[in-house]
């Protein structure tokens, strides 16, 4: 039996890569790194600001590596009031609190980033929990963001669902052995499938989604 619907932020909740991208290039620029769509995908999407850096800037030191995301994401909030959520995610998390379902966010994102995304899209107090992974001291595609969900809900991984739009989230939610939904809103499906994915959703809208919850509340 169903208990418990688990979020990812970023591509999840809201399509935040058309702002999320523009403020890499930026930033990446001054180094000689040119981003654009393909790039951003395949080298950034879905992973943690120091995993990136250091991937892409292996010469610089922590601190500059730290001053380079820092920047980042300041100019990304600055565009967050741009965000609206993806389609029909308010209906869908007003039918799981309809259901007695507890809603969960669990996130990569920064702290700073989570309270400006959610106050943009008016979800600031709509969770039952937050996990963020910097709290956890582990980042997606760890699984142990998701178990913390667990341990917080206190209830067994098959009873709960989780909503990812990246392949580090789905290994995450998968690892933690939760059923997971790929949200097509950053990949492709078969992308997603292949991470671990049980099915895939264009966004909230889709019938399927809201028949696969009342279902198995």
């Amino acid at each position: 039996m169903l208990k418990a619907l688990l979020f990812d932020l970023d591509g999840t909740l809201a399509e935040t890569d058309s702002l999320h991208l523009p403020t890499w290039v930026d930033v990446l620029r001054p180094h000689g790194i040119e981003v654009d769509e393909e790039f951003y995908r395949e080298r950034i999407s879905g992973r943690a600001n120091s995993e990136i850096v250091k991937d892409l800037l292996p010469g610089l030191s922590d601190k500059e590596g730290r001053q380079i995301f820092e920047a980042k994401e300041t100019a990304f909030r600055e565009r967050t009031v741009e965000l609206e959520p993806l389609p029909g995610l308010l209906d869908f998390l007003e039918l799981g609190r309809k259901l007695g379902l507890d809603i969960v966010l669990v996130t990569n994102a920064p702290k700073e980033n989570t309270g400006a995304i959610l106050l943009a899209l008016k979800l600031d107090d709509y969770f039952d929990a937050i996990v963020i992974s910097d709290d956890v001291g582990a980042v997606k595609p760890d699984p142990a963001p998701y178990r913390v969900a667990l341990k917080k809900l206190n209830i067994e991984s098959e009873k709960a669902l989780a909503f990812e739009d990246s392949i580090s989230g789905i290994a995450s939610a998968v690892g933690a052995g939760i059923p997971t939904v790929g949200i097509t809103s950053t990949q492709k499906p078969e992308k997603l499938r292949k991470a671990g994915a049980f099915t895939t959703a264009t966004d909230f809208t889709d019938p399927e989604l809201r028949s696969l919850v009342e279902r198995n509340a």
